[in-house]
């Protein structure tokens, strides 16, 4: 929720930019909502619950892997009865 949340705060600060309008009470919000975030995930990892983040590379080769997959013949193993 937090993140939709940060989305819809930076789009309408882009569109406050495009319009050349004072962003500037919308960005101190959205880096509230950051720092929200990063309390969150600091806790999370205190549970146990971190996670590496992948490079760039390595979540390039995952979509490209994902693309390049046959669909499922709903059979497994590739056996056919």
């Amino acid at each position: 929720m937090l993140r939709t949340d940060m989305r819809s705060a930076e789009d309408n600060i882009r569109k406050q930019v495009n319009r050349d309008e004072d962003c500037s009470v919308a960005a101190t919000h959205l880096m509230a909502m950051r720092a929200t975030m990063v309390g969150l995930i600091g806790e999370r990892n205190r549970l146990g619950g971190e996670e590496r983040l992948l490079s760039v590379d390595e979540r390039l080769k995952l979509e490209a892997r994902a693309v390049g997959r046959k669909p499922s013949t709903g059979v497994p193993n590739g056996r056919e009865r």
